[in-house]
């Protein structure tokens, strides 16, 4: 881990000369990404021999000092917000968290405040050190708002980088549980189908044959209720928009309660008793819970798993319709 209040100095070798400096600076550094260094050198907190240098592109020169003098983090934009949520880890790099359905993660218009990160924001204070040159919680993935369930989010850039990268390369654990319409068949598999915006209604995503992303979700059947609702253990192998949602909706499952993807009563619904119909039609939000996060501790190497139950409304349900 850097510490942001001395200087980063580096001397290339002869192999280092060449290179874009960008490049050079975010490769021998290993924890801070280039756009960053870019941003770095761009306000003027990159220097070469005790001069300022801040063209990204311009070639390393063997022999000479490179020094990176890294800003003081200046406060976030979203203000502090004292809003509860369940902690279930933190220390010094990251924070582990069990979302609640309902608590938006990232503001945006129509969500200014009232946020996961603003809660963040006034539970960290201090400790969040910085990340691309702001104090500010480093959000690595995100949960549907009104999807519960575990998150980590990095306290420093040299945790947001590794996570970041963790993530991408796949190398995550998370594995979710949710309720769907009808009986899956079969029990166990895979979906697979490329995900993008879809061309109908912006607001969707969809399985597309063109523009889209690659996404694949395991899934595994683990209780049947009354031959019209599916208990499924899904585990992600992408991490794309809605993914889930989607991939269930287009089987002809959509989960239950999903108020953008399931647009009319199911057939599979006529299964249910009365009351289970009626709770099961009636529940306000998609069912679908973030049950287990694992994941290697960017600076100590360790194995780290969190798992945690649904939430009330969840188990409610569940018993309503078994």
């Amino acid at each position: 881990m850097t510490d942001d209040t001395q200087p980063i100095r580096l001397t290339p070798e002869t192999e280092h000369a060449g290179q874009r400096t960008d490049r050079f600076l975010a490769d021998m550094v290993g924890t801070l990404s280039r756009s960053r260094v870019k941003a770095l050198m761009e306000g003027g907190h990159v220097l070469r021999d005790g001069h300022v240098l801040r063209e990204p592109a311009d070639p390393v020169r063997a022999g000479l000092c490179y020094e990176i003098r890294m800003p003081p983090a200046i406060p976030a934009t979203p203000r502090a917000q004292a809003i509860p949520f369940a902690i279930l880890y933190e220390d010094s790099d990251l924070i582990v968290l069990d979302k609640p359905a309902g608590l938006v993660v990232h503001p945006a218009p129509g969500n200014e405040d009232g946020t996961l990160v603003n809660a963040l924001l006034a539970h960290c204070g201090d400790s969040l050190t910085g990340i691309g040159g702001e104090r500010r919680p480093g959000i690595v993935h995100r949960l549907d708002k009104d999807t519960s369930g575990v998150m980590v989010v990095a306290k420093t850039e040299q945790a947001h980088t590794a996570l970041s990268d963790a993530f991408a390369a796949r190398d995550i654990d998370r594995t979710y549980l949710a309720l769907a319409w009808g009986i899956l068949s079969p029990a166990s598999g895979t979906f697979e189908g490329a995900i993008g915006r879809d061309r109908r209604d912006r607001k969707r995503m969809a399985v597309v044959t063109h523009g889209g992303k690659h996404a694949m979700t395991h899934y595994r059947t683990l209780h049947s209720f009354h031959g019209g609702i599916s208990s499924v253990e899904c585990r992600l192998a992408t991490g794309r928009t809605h993914q889930i949602r989607v991939h269930f909706s287009t089987s002809g499952h959509p989960l239950v309660g999903d108020p953008v993807y399931l647009r009319r009563i199911p057939a599979a619904a006529r299964a249910l008793p009365e009351d289970a119909r009626r709770a099961a039609l009636d529940f306000p939000r998609q069912a679908l819970h973030a049950a287990r996060l694992g994941f290697t501790h960017p600076r100590t190497g360790e194995s780290l798993l969190f798992e945690t139950a649904p939430p009330d409304d969840f188990k409610t349900l569940l018993a309503k319709i078994a």
